[in-house]
């Protein structure tokens, strides 16, 4: 297919935010994008997520791990506001949670992102569009708005998908028009709930050599990721929780650690996935 292979070197460049610096650290001081303290969430009686601090970067690639209702879901819903915590407090880019009012700034893939039938009945070009929406309000687009459409679906290589429906797509491509919209919204954020799951490996492999070009390119991710290695083989740093949090750190810590054997209750092996 090799859609991915677009240049996004004007992501940033256009969007005011600053490229890494060959060391692979921001090029100037910024304030972290996500900061939790002492965060607890329940269902009812049922606890979620308990007593859960940690920080974010501007910039940084986390991935979100752990078994299977450990919370992860609900951790990355409390990071983004979509949750209000019963304890501690969220902030986001340097506000508060609730004060944080320019959704635009946030790109946010869910599980259902490659499901066919939870497709909108659109097409791509109309999907990628609706990321302008929070810049125009109910006005129209004006140039400025169509180039940033046209640029970001040249950017994750869909523009010849632009006519196509989006129920219509196959599921690696429905992701490329989701992050397609992120991106025409300027976002300067991109939260992913195990955006593969049902994906061709091809598109797989794509997909997340499309995340690392534009981490490397100063847009923050946090990525939600049963498969441990691709989590260990992609992020800056790992974040492992089963309720309550087993580890937050560089990739090599969290290897190195116990975290993994404590949070899912058996001794656990990372299978590393090399990629270029």
């Amino acid at each position: 297919m090799g859609a991915f292979d677009a240049h996004i070197d004007r992501v940033v460049d256009s969007n005011g935010r600053a490229k890494r610096s060959e060391d692979g650290t921001s090029a100037h001081t910024v304030d972290p994008a996500i900061e939790l303290e002492d965060v607890t969430f329940a269902y009812g009686d049922t606890p979620a997520v308990r007593d859960v601090s940690l920080t974010v970067e501007a910039g940084d690639f986390l991935g979100l791990v752990g078994p299977n209702g450990s919370g992860k879901t609900t951790l990355l819903h409390l990071m983004l506001g979509l949750h209000a915590p019963d304890e501690g407090t969220v902030r986001l880019f340097d506000r508060p949670i609730d004060e944080v009012d320019d959704g635009s700034r946030i790109g946010y893939v869910s599980q259902q992102a490659t499901n066919r039938g939870g497709a909108m009945p659109v097409t791509v070009r109309e999907c990628v569009t609706m990321g302008r929406f929070a810049h125009v309000g109910h006005g129209r687009l004006g140039g400025e708005d169509r180039e940033a459409v046209a640029t970001a679906m040249e950017t994750v290589g869909i523009v010849d998908l632009a006519d196509r429906l989006m129920n219509e797509l196959s599921g690696g491509q429905r992701q490329r028009a989701y992050i397609a919209r992120a991106l025409a919204s300027e976002a300067d954020l991109l939260a992913l709930d195990e955006p593969t799951v049902g994906v061709d490996a091809e598109s797989r492999d794509a997909f997340y050599a499309l995340l690392d070009r534009l981490n490397d390119d100063g847009i923050t991710i946090v990525l939600i990721e049963h498969d441990i290695g691709v989590v260990t083989d992609r992020a800056d740093h790992v974040a492992c929780i089963n309720t309550e949090l087993y580890h937050h750190g560089d990739t090599e810590s969290f290897v190195e650690s116990d975290a993994l054997a404590d949070a899912y209750g058996a001794t656990g092996q990372v299978v590393h996935h090399h990629h270029p």
